[in-house]
Order: C-alpha cells, then sequence, then structure tokens
C-alpha cells in the first residue's frame, strides 16, 4: 500500500475521533472504514469500485436503519467517504441531522459534519436543524457553540436568518475569541446571502475591525472588502484604521501564529492592500494617507517566495489603481520590471498581466500627471 493511503488511514481516527481511545494512532484491521479504504485503493476498474461501494451503501443503509445503533458515528463517516467519492447516500441525510440534534458533543461533530457535506442551502431537510442550532447557540458548552457557528457561517436557510441572527450579534461580545470570530464570519455568511438583514449592525462591524485579537479583526476584513467593494465612498473615513493595520501587519507586530514562512501575516497584508485599493481609487487625499505603508510593503516584500510574490502583485495593482505618486510608481515599475525578466515562468505571465493592467490604469491617470508636468514611469525590461 502506498505511504500516502496508510498516512490517511492513520490521520482518520483524530480528525473524525472514530477511536476515543488514548494512544488508538491508526485504524485498526478489523475497522470498517479502514477496510473500505485499502479495498477501494486494491481495485483495477471504476466497474469494481461502483459494486464496492453499492454493497457497502446498502450495508450503512441496513444498520442505520436499525434501532438504537451504537455505531451512527462510524456510519456517517463512511457515507460521507461513499459521497466524496460520488455516490449518493441521500438515505443518510435524515441521520446526519439526528445524530447533530440527539448525539454526545462528539457525535453531534460528526453529524455536523455531514449535514455540512450532505446538503447545501436550498435543502428542505436543513430546515430541521434550526431548532438544534438554535439551542446549541445558547448553550454553555464552547464546543457546541463553535460547532453551531460554523455550520451557520457555511450554510443556513435564508429565510431563518433572523430566528438565530439576535444570538449569532451576542455572540460579539463573548469573551472567547474564537466565538467572537465565529460570529464574525458568520454574519458575513448573512451579509452574502441577506445583506438587507444585517444593514442595522455595521457599528458593531466596526468593533470587530478594532477587535483585541487579531483572528477576530482579520474575519472582518472580509466584511468590509465586500461592502467596500459595494460602495466606497461610505468607507473612507477608515482609510486611517485600515493603513495602521497594515503597518503593524508589516512591521511583524502581529503573533508568530499568523506567519507564513517568515512572512507576516501575507494574506491579511493581501486582504488589506485590496482594500486599499478601492478606497483611494481617483482619490488624491484619500491617497496620500497610504503611501507611506505602500512603500513599506514594497520594500519588505522581497522576491523571495510565492507568499511574497503574491503580495508585491496586490502591492503593485494598488499603486497603479490609487491616485499616482511618482516615486511609488516608479519603483512598481522596477519590481514589474524583476517579474517579467525572472526565469520563472509563472512571474513572468504575472509580471505581464500586471504590466497590461497597469498601462490602462495609467490611461486614465494621464490628464493628471500631463497638467502637473510629471512624467509616469514605465517598466524597464
Amino acid at each position: 500500500m502506498s505511504d500516502v493511503v496508510e498516512k490517511t488511514l492513520t490521520a482518520l481516527p483524530s480528525l473524525l475521533s472514530l477511536d476515543s481511545q488514548p494512544g488508538s494512532a491508526k485504524l485498526s484491521s478489523t475497522s470498517k472504514l479502514g477496510n473500505l479504504i485499502r479495498g477501494i485503493t486494491e481495485l483495477t476498474s471504476k466497474h469494481e469500485e461502483e459494486k464496492l461501494i453499492q454493497r457497502e451503501l446498502a450495508s450503512i443503509k441496513e444498520q442505520v436503519s436499525s434501532p438504537n445503533t451504537s455505531m451512527m458515528k462510524e456510519l456517517m463517516v463512511r457515507a460521507i467517504y461513499c459521497e466524496s467519492l460520488g455516490y449518493e447516500a441521500s438515505f443518510s441525510y435524515i441521520h446526519a441531522i439526528k445524530l447533530a440534534q440527539q448525539g454526545t458533543v462528539l457525535e453531534k461533530r460528526v453529524g455536523y459534519l455531514a449535514v455540512s457535506l450532505f446538503l447545501n442551502e436550498s435543502h428542505e431537510l436543513l430546515l430541521l436543524l434550526v431548532n438544534t442550532v438554535l439551542k446549541d447557540l445558547q448553550s454553555t458548552n464552547l464546543i457546541e457553540v463553535c460547532m453551531a457557528l460554523t455550520v451557520v457561517s457555511q450554510m443556513f436557510p435564508k429565510d431563518m436568518i433572523p430566528a438565530i441572527l439576535p444570538l449569532v450579534e451576542e455572540k460579539l461580545n463573548h469573551p472567547k475569541e474564537i466565538i467572537r470570530r465565529k460570529a464574525v464570519l458568520a454574519l458575513y455568511k448573512f451579509y452574502l446571502i441577506a445583506p438587507n438583514q444585517v444593514q442595522h449592525i455595521h457599528n458593531k462591524f466596526r468593533k470587530a475591525l478594532c477587535d483585541k485579537d487579531p483572528g477576530v479583526m482579520t474575519a472582518s476584513l472580509h466584511i468590509y472588502l465586500q461592502m467596500i467593494q459595494e460602495n466606497p465612498e461610505g468607507y473612507k473615513d477608515l482609510t486611517a484604521s485600515f493603513v495602521t493595520i497594515l503597518k503593524q501587519v508589516v512591521g511583524g507586530k502581529l503573533p508568530m501564529d499568523f506567519n507564513y514562512h517568515s512572512v507576516p501575516a501575507p494574506w491579511l497584508q493581501i486582504q488589506l492592500l485590496r482594500i486599499l485599493s478601492l478606497l483611494g481609487k481617483n482619490d488624491p487625499s484619500t491617497s496620500a494617507i497610504m503611501y507611506e505603508v505602500l512603500d513599506e510593503s514594497l520594500r519588505r516584500a522581497e522576491m523571495n517566495h510565492n507568499i511574497t510574490y503574491a503580495i508585491l502583485y496586490e502591492c503593485v495593482k494598488c499603486i497603479y489603481t490609487i491616485h499616482p505618486k511618482s516615486d511609488l510608481l516608479e519603483k512598481a515599475a522596477k519590481c514589474i520590471g524583476n517579474f517579467v525578466l525572472s526565469p520563472k515562468i509563472n512571474l513572468k505571465y504575472l509580471g505581464k498581466i500586471q504590466r497590461k493592467h497597469d498601462l490602462m490604469n495609467l490611461d486614465g491617470h494621464s490628464a493628471e500627471t500631463e497638467g502637473s508636468g510629471a512624467a509616469v514611469p514605465q517598466p524597464r525590461l
């Protein structure tokens, strides 16, 4: 058996909590899930796989229909695996909901996982989960609250949002940062599917932006990026806040947990640069606030890793989108030239795409620069 399959079999128990006994590191030779995975990897044709999966589904269906089954958790995991291979296990959907409703904490975890993988937002069975989510949101068990917020942020009936919105709002003030972060992500989901229902809590979004926990603040940026795309004029007053956050990130003020290959919070930097691009477009006064931090971002993001290339790309894109400043344009043009001259094909392509984008933006700025007598730098190839 390949190393990949062995590693998968080793990891599954801890990920899905199939075996709660300490020291259980591997799927045993008698585990039905382990046998199923091994059996599939040893098959030589799609037809054999179909026959094996149909037998497995028939066995699962028979067992979940039995009263007082003690293996519901493992049965759901096996059903998830079959569905992930493209075989429908619709008979298990209602049992996944029941497991989330009535099981222990570990069983609820598997039940919620199965529901989130089996159903979509428009599925009629999802309505049966609403009362369970309401109950778990009011639970004193942090794990249950987290599970409920997670499923809400992934999928929830649009018509039932008013029923749980007050409880989700309440979690924005929870003492645990993980609860606050998941509450913000749930509200982001609500904003995407029903923006009119969360208009009244925009001030709470601002509070999340200033949260002492960087994770909560990062989660709030998803909402702000969406809102600023729709109405940049309404959030110009937050430009200084976004610039301050970016300065702290670039300066390495965030915990080391946010670093990736020694790069400070790269995805957070990219998100902030996209927000600044929207706020500074065709606005000289707003753009002036961000010149210094953009210069610092360009200087610190050295071309030595894929993630820093992504930051440089967003930074250059931002510089050419906002109201132009000659020295920043020159540095951005040099960066594009480095992309185009790179021996890496992906970077060459990135540089050419960015150059085309920048030339289109410069056409819009040309009238302004001509009036001031300033020359617009071009990438040096």
